[in-house]
């Protein structure tokens, strides 16, 4: 007989006896094997039992069915596919829950060894007691000893038992609001029973004592037409029901308005308080303009302040009513309007009298007095002042009237031939120092400006001045034209001599900088990209907020060596060896 293969090796070796290795299945005994497999999934034969009676499918795979060697299974089983019992969580009863109180049923009456040195209950310790500290303990004592609390158990629940809201209730407790409710309809019967005696002895009419017999079958369908359902209107009198719902063919209010930012539909009460067509169209132009528009236009404002004034009457003691008596209601509003308006009145004419200064209320309009200045100045045809203080100009946060390199005006306050420049000097070079008046002279010689006049001249001349002036301008004109000559050659040596001086400062750096080797080059970037490397961390752990800002530093190529230098001092963080560098 051939052993099965899913047998553990300890089984086996127990059940060889002739040798010490298991007998082998005959080709026999497989071709057998096979047949009955094709058998059963041909359904010609029964299918395999398990050991529980259950009838295995033959066409499940062998890597599913057959069971792993240390299962120690003697015959065909899909146990080891199902649910393992150790596996299965076990949660709490559904009836099991936290115990409350005090196990009252035995009460120590001398100390025990471990318990709680005030109370005496071996539950808990010193520390943790919840009673007043005694002034002797119940170990030193041995009376009162308090009662031991439960020891709660540990319960598990399942997804469903932790969102139980019923979890721990007691359906005992529910008898107690039962009662109550009888007690209460006994008392009602017994005072129903007594008004009924009360009006036989009284000798009153029937109807009355009928309505006290249906007064005692009960009070559930005696109030049924007072109460109101959400949503409606019960008339008791008209047995009428009136839904607050709109006429289907009217528009509704949701669909005025499609913007989502525009007036809130609340569909609940089906209400819409603002006005949908705000900003877009006239409330007069409109057939809908919201409910609050409604609410506050007409004689409600005015009945509002009726229902007021009425409140505030009959807190004072006066009796009225606007529904009751509104002629009345009226005249005592108009009387007590004007009454106030005289007691105003009164009393500002008494302050006049006693402090004046009623010339101050006779005040032209406003549109004048905001008009009206005490500032006074003259100016010129040209703009200039000649008399009085200017206007204060007004000055935003940022930084103005600033001339870097000795300018008098900004850069940009010129422009000839498409070309923007100073206006103080003619220079088309930003960031260029100010030669003033030579730099304009020089500038017209070369032909960039236009020649202008002389500009010495006041802008304002007089008309006998004129002619006098034209002669000296002629005669200076030739001077003028020297002296430019001169100081243009005069401006020529001084760019020589500049030129001359840089050219020395680049041999002698480029002299100094041959000197050096290629190596100490190299150091020195390196230490200048250590440090460029420290100084960006120190950045980075910054707050943003703190960092300063390098709008400021000129940004140039950087060389050969630095760029060596940069890859030399590189972090690699994908380098596996970069830890240990």
């Amino acid at each position: 007989m051939a052993l099965p293969t899913n047998l553990p090796v300890s089984e086996i070796l127990r059940s060889s006896t002739d040798s010490d290795e298991p007998k082998k299945k005959s080709r026999e005994d497989w071709r057998k094997a096979k047949e009955l497999e094709e058998a059963r999934k041909a359904g010609t034969a029964p299918a395999a039992v398990d050991e529980e009676g259950k009838d295995i499918n033959p066409h499940i795979p062998q890597y599913i069915s057959a069971a792993p060697w240390y299962y120690s299974s003697k015959g065909p089983t899909l146990k080891h596919q199902r649910i393992q019992p150790e596996t299965v969580k076990k949660f709490s009863g559904i009836d099991e829950w936290y115990k409350r109180g005090v196990d009252t049923t035995s009460v120590a009456t001398k100390y025990r060894k471990g318990a709680c040195e005030n109370c005496g209950a071996m539950t808990h310790k010193k520390k943790d007691c919840m009673e007043r500290p005694r002034k002797v303990g119940a170990k030193f004592s041995g009376a009162k000893i308090a009662p031991d609390e439960f020891m709660q158990p540990n319960l598990e629940r399942d997804y469903d038992g932790k969102r139980d809201r019923w979890a721990g209730y007691d359906p005992i407790q529910h008898k107690a609001v039962v009662e109550h409710y009888a007690k209460v309809d006994e008392a009602k019967r017994l005072l129903r029973a007594e008004k009924l005696k009360a009006a036989v002895a009284e000798g009153e009419e029937l109807d009355e004592i009928d309505d006290a017999k249906t007064d005692m079958e009960g009070d559930d369908d005696k109030y049924v037409d007072s109460v109101d359902m959400p949503g409606t209107k019960v008339d008791s009198k008209q047995r009428i029901t009136v839904r607050n719902l709109r006429i289907r063919e009217d528009t509704a209010k949701y669909l005025r308005n499609l913007d989502p930012s525009s007036a809130y539909y609340d569909p609940k009460t089906r209400s819409m308080r603002d006005n949908p067509y705000a900003g877009k169209a006239d409330t007069n132009d409109v057939d809908y303009a919201g409910e609050n528009f409604v609410r506050f236009t007409g004689d409600t404002v005015n009945h509002a302040k009726v229902q007021l004034f009425a409140w505030e009457a009959h807190e004072k003691g006066v009796d009225v009513h606007p529904l009751g008596e509104p002629t009345k209601l009226e005249i005592l509003r108009k009387q007590y309007d004007e009454k106030k308006d005289e007691f105003k009145k009164k009393g500002q004419l008494d302050i006049l009298e006693k402090y004046g200064g009623e010339e101050h209320l006779n005040a032209p309009p406003k549109e004048l007095l905001l008009a009206q200045t005490e500032h006074y100045a003259e100016y010129t045809r040209h703009g200039t002042i000649i008399k009085g203080e200017e206007k204060q100009i007004i000055r935003s946060k940022y930084e103005e009237d600033i001339y870097p390199n000795n300018h008098t005006t900004v850069w940009g306050s010129y422009w000839h031939n498409g070309k923007w420049g100073y206006k103080c000097c003619h220079s088309f070079v930003k960031g260029s120092y100010c030669t003033g008046e030579a730099g304009r002279l020089a500038a017209n010689l070369s032909g960039e400006v236009p020649v202008k006049g002389p500009s010495n001249l006041p802008p304002e001349v007089p008309t006998n001045q004129q002619s006098s002036s034209s002669s000296e301008s002629e005669t200076s004109s030739e001077d003028d034209e020297d002296k430019a000559v001169k100081e243009k050659r005069k401006a020529k040596k001084k760019l020589k001599k500049k030129v001359r001086k840089e050219n020395k400062k680049n041999k002698l750096k480029s002299e100094k900088e041959s000197k050096k080797s290629e190596a100490d080059k190299l150091k020195e970037a390196l230490l200048k990209e250590e440090k460029a490397q420290i100084e960006g961390d120190k950045l980075l752990k910054m707050d943003d907020r703190k960092r300063p800002y390098n709008s400021m530093v000129e940004v140039q190529k950087p060389t050969d060596v630095e760029m060596e230098a940069y890859l030399m001092k590189r972090k690699r963080d994908e380098d596996p060896m970069a830890s240990f560098l």
